[in-house]
């Protein structure tokens, strides 16, 4: 993939110090930044996506079916 992002000062700064204390690479720690919240993005943003229907309480699930109070 092309090198597409810029980032703030900021978020290179502490994308930065993460390369420093962990000694992996910045391609990877974006990476595990971009999968950890895709999951989350996914939820908020896809109502029907599989990542949403998994994270719902059985309270909610109840309550959307009609069978809960």
């Amino acid at each position: 993939m092309p090198h597409l992002l810029r980032f703030s000062r900021d978020l290179e700064a502490r994308l930065d110090a993460l390369v420093e204390a962990t000694g992996q690479g910045k391609a990877a720690l974006i990476t595990r930044c971009v999968e950890s919240g895709i999951g989350t993005l996914e939820e908020r943003l896809l109502p029907g996506h599989p990542a949403a229907v998994e994270t719902r309480s059985i309270d909610q699930v109840l309550r959307e079916s009609g069978l809960g109070a």
